[in-house]
Formats: C-alpha cells, structure tokens, sequence
C-alpha cells in the first residue's frame, strides 16, 4: 500500500537528542569522550587569524620598491606595537631620516621588494565554542569539536531570530491563548526563556530585551512587529546572526495565533529548569527551524520514537493547518481518502480530513498541513 508523508515540527516530552559543536577551523578540543558539560562550558576553542593591514612604505618613505626591506626595523615574524617605529629610511649622508610608525598592533606578515608594501597582520581574533546543552560528551572529533548527547525535551518553532543562548523557563501568562503583553514580564525574568501565549507584541519584545531575559518564546508575531524592532524588513535571508540583545522563537506563525496547547504545558510543566534555545531559522535547502532544548535528568523516562514513522501521515496523526480557512488551527486526521477530491477552485488534489478539538471536521488538501512530530 502506498503511503503519505508531509512535513512536520518536532514536539516532544522525552527524547535523545544529539548537539554537533563544532570549531569553523581546526583548534583545540577541552573535553574528552565521557564528560558531563554545562551549556556554558567551553569545550573547544582556536584563534582566527586577525585583519590584514597592508601599508606601501615605498611610497610613504619615497623609495624604490626594492629599498624597503633595508629599511625594515622589523623582520617578517616580528610583533609590532601600536605606533611603535616600522622602518627608517638612511637618509642623506646620515641625515633627514624618514621614519614610519606602524598604525596597528600584530605581527608583521611580509615585506614585499617588489610593491614596496609591507602587510601587518592583526592580533588572532579567540573563538569558543559552548557545550549549548547540557549533557554528555559522547563523541570528540579531533581538533574540530565533539558530539554532546542528552535525554532532553525537544520543541521545534516556525521561526525565529537570534542566536544560541540559555536560560531557565519562566511562563508568564496563564493560557497558551493569552497574548504576551508587556506588563507581564517582570524584572525578575533577566536571564530567563520567557514563555507567552498568543501574539507577542513589538512592546513585550523591548520590554524583555529591557529586563535582560535571554530569550522570548511565544505562539505568534506581527510581521510589521518585528520589523519595527529590528529596524528593516528581514526578508527570506538565514536568520540566527542578528544581534538585537534576545533571541525570539515564534512557535506557531505570523498574526493572531495562540501557542499549541500540547506545546504550552510542556513548557509550563518544565518551568524553571534551564533551557537552551537557538533562534536560527533557514525555510531553504538545508532546513532549520528554531528550536528549545530542555534537558531532562538522566533515567527519567524513556526516550520518544518508535510509535510513528517521520513524516508519515496516519489517523490519529496531530497536525497543524498552515492555509486559509483554518490557518493555524490544531487537530488530529481521522481520515485519507485515497482518490483525489475537487476542491472549491475546480482543481482535483489529495486530501485528509481533520478533525479539531470541539468536534467539527474539515477537508484539507494534504499540501496545506504539517505533522506535529513527537
């Protein structure tokens, strides 16, 4: 019998879960196979190399080219200090010496006869690299970084912004459908994954970032909201670079939508327990989805799995609409209609049918919706 996949977010209460950390070139790993790690630990680390700073002597000494590296003061290899003399011209019989001083601090690279420049490299730029979760080092991969591994709790969003950080969970509203207002985040949530209802406005955003929490989480935005805090229209681009003080996750969409239910008690049921939380959102090849990791304590159940095949569509299924008429709505399939049915625009499609929470059902493309993996 054929079967039917489609896209979905992952939500779930206990699940093992795998963080590559990786260095963007080759350094120095912290950690061995076996450690336990904190989200703050650093476990490996290296050095980019600094700015280049070319200078042309030959032309602020009036030299030939092929002069300059007589008048070096400094060899290739050498460190250099802020203003500290470059090179000295011989000047006339002794005499009306020029010299230069070097406007940057680092090392001087290569002393070229031939252009006359001299290139100053610039001190090494460190780079760590953060254990993100906390968990257990199961794999180092040599010179590069290791794999942590974890039983954690797993929540995947629709999109976000912002970059890796961590927290301990604060829900400050008392349903999943109640938007997140200012007023309900208070000075005491600094450092904290600030969870919400509804829509979060562009005032609660600045008003997290205001109090220092780490993070935002809420069930939707206003597009023209997040444009106003951000100062431009983000557009399709990779998100997880900006550096806007917070990272927010929107776990549903873009408008008037409540958080799923099923995804609000599993945060409220972990509050105060640290999460990490990474904003980065990519919707191209190579997808990325926003995503909060709770680690759970080791032994405290058994790991989700097994129950469905990824992707599969089966009755019983939880989805989520992502089209009009039922945008954003939640239920379950309770049927697959194996022939194609002919929609309101006259066009045939594969369909299922829904049904949501107070009973009525509907006919969906299967196009239109997306699993709730968990």
């Amino acid at each position: 019998m054929a079967k039917a996949y489609t896209p979905g977010l992952l939500v779930t209460s206990n699940t093992r879960h795998r963080s590559r950390r990786q260095l963007p070139i080759k350094g120095e790993v912290k950690v061995s196979v076996g450690d336990q790690v904190q989200a703050e630990d650093v476990v490996a680390e290296t050095a980019l190399p600094g700015d280049v700073h070319p200078i042309n002597l030959a032309n602020q000494m009036s030299l030939p080219p092929a002069d300059v590296p007589e008048c070096m003061l400094k060899k290739e290899g050498d460190p250099i200090a802020h203003d500290e003399p470059l090179a000295r011209s011989k000047g006339l019989f002794g005499l009306f010496k020029t010299t230069v001083n070097c406007q940057h601090e680092g090392t001087v690279e290569t002393v070229s006869p031939v252009t006359g420049q001299v290139i100053v490299r610039g001190k090494p730029i460190p780079v760590d690299v953060h254990g993100y979760m906390a968990g257990k080092v199961v794999e180092v991969l040599q010179e590069e970084g290791c794999i942590i591994e974890a039983e954690v709790a797993f929540i995947q969003g629709i999109f976000g912004i912002g970059g890796e950080t961590h927290g301990k969970i604060r829900v400050a509203v008392g349903s999943h459908e109640q938007p997140l207002a200012p007023d309900d985040i208070t000075d005491d949530m600094s450092g904290c994954v600030v969870v919400g209802g509804g829509r979060m406005s562009v005032a609660s955003i600045q008003r997290a970032k205001a109090v220092g929490a780490a993070a935002i989480v809420s069930g939707g935005i206003d597009d023209e909201d997040l444009k106003n805090f951000l100062g431009y229209d983000l557009g399709v681009a990779i998100t997880g670079r900006e550096r806007v003080g917070l990272t927010i996750i929107v776990t549903e969409g873009f408008g008037e939508i409540a958080m799923a239910q099923r995804t609000f008690e599993l945060l409220k049921t972990h509050e105060g327990r640290e999460a990490s939380v990474n904003g980065a959102t990519q919707i191209r090849a190579g997808v990325m989805r926003p995503e909060i990791i709770i680690p759970l304590e080791s032994g405290s159940g058994e790991a989700a799995g097994g129950a469905h095949e990824e992707g599969l569509l089966e009755i019983g299924r939880a989805i989520r609409v992502i089209r009009d008429p039922w945008f954003g709505m939640i239920g379950e399939v309770s049927g697959l209609p194996s022939e194609p049915h002919v929609l309101d625009s006259g066009s045939k499609a594969r369909v299922l049918e829904v049904r949501f929470p107070h009973g009525e059902t509907a006919i969906v493309p299967r196009a239109n919706v997306e699993l709730i993996e968990g």
